[in-house]
C-alpha cells in the first residue's frame, strides 16, 4: 500500500472513529469506532508512521464540516511531496548501506568457502559443490529443464523452496539468473548440487522480491528432466 492508499485509509477511519474513541461502549457504534481505532493505532505504530493525531482529527473535521484549513491544498500538496521524496530518499540510503554491507560479507564468504573441500569454482566465479552425480544428460541454455531447488541467504534464510511446496519447477535455462544457466548445465540429470552465487551472477544491487540487494545466494538444487530445444 502506498503513502496515498495509507493516507485515504487512515483519513477514513479516523472519520468515522473520531467521536467513538471514548471510554464508554454502551453503544454497537461505540464498540465498532473503538474497534476500528484499535486496528488503526496498530497498523500506524507496525508502520512507524509518526503523526500528530490531534493535527489528523483536526484537518478531518475541518475538511468535512467546510470550515477553513491550516493550509491551502497547494501548500499541502508541497509539504507531500517533499515527504514522499524524503522517505523515497531514506529508503534508497537503508538499501545502498544494505547492499555494501551484504557485498563486504559475500566476498568474505566466497574467499573461504571456496577453499573448502568439494567446492569448485569456474571461471565466471561461480561456485559449486557436487553432493549427488547423476549419469545423464546434461542441459543446454536453450534447454528447459524441471529441478528441485532450495534457495538461502547467507544467514541461512529461506527465500524460495520448491521442496516447500512439494512441487518441482520448469523453466527455459537461459531465461533465469546467470548462476544457474551455467551451473545447471553442469549437472547430469539425477545429480544434485549445491552453488555458491555472487550478486554479479544473481539479482546484483537491486536485489530482487525478498532477496536483498547484492545478495550472495546459496541454492540446493536437484536436476529431474531436460526437455531439449531444437
Amino acid at each position: 500500500m502506498n503513502y496515498f492508499q495509507r493516507c485515504g485509509l487512515i483519513l477514513a477511519v479516523v472519520f468515522f472513529s473520531i467521536n467513538t474513541w471514548a471510554t464508554e461502549l454502551n453503544t454497537d457504534e461505540q464498540k465498532l469506532g473503538y474497534i476500528i481505532g484499535m486496528d488503526v493505532g496498530k497498523s500506524l505504530r507496525k508502520q512507524g508512521t509518526v503523526v500528530d493525531l490531534d493535527a489528523l482529527i483536526d484537518a478531518i473535521s475541518a475538511t468535512y464540516n467546510g470550515e477553513e484549513l491550516a493550509m491551502t491544498v497547494e501548500e499541502a500538496a508541497v509539504i507531500r511531496e517533499e515527504f514522499i521524496q524524503n522517505q523515497k530518499a531514506a529508503v534508497e540510503v537503508k538499501l545502498a548501506l544494505t547492499g555494501q554491507k551484504n557485498l563486504a560479507e559475500g566476498q568474505k564468504f566466497l574467499a573461504d568457502n571456496k577453499l573448502k573441500d568439494g567446492v569448485h569454482i569456474t571461471a565466471s566465479g561461480l561456485q559449486y559443490k557436487v553432493l549427488t552425480l547423476g549419469d545423464g544428460a546434461k542441459p543446454a541454455a536453450t534447454d528447459t529443464v524441471k529441478v528441485h531447488y532450495r534457495g538461502t541467504l547467507l544467514d541461512g534464510t529461506e527465500f524460495d523452496s520448491s521442496y516447500a511446496r512439494n512441487e518441482p519447477i520448469s523453466f527455459a535455462l537461459n531465461r533465469v539468473i546467470a548462476g544457474w544457466t551455467e551451473g545447471v548445465q553442469l549437472m547430469p540429470i539425477g545429480s544434485k548440487f549445491t552453488f555458491y552465487i555472487a550478486p554479479g551472477l544473481a539479482y546484483g544491487d537491486d536485489g530482487g522480491g525478498t532477496i536483498p540487494p547484492n545478495s550472495t545466494l546459496i541454492f540446493e538444487v536437484e536436476l529431474l528432466e531436460i526437455n531439449k530445444q531444437d
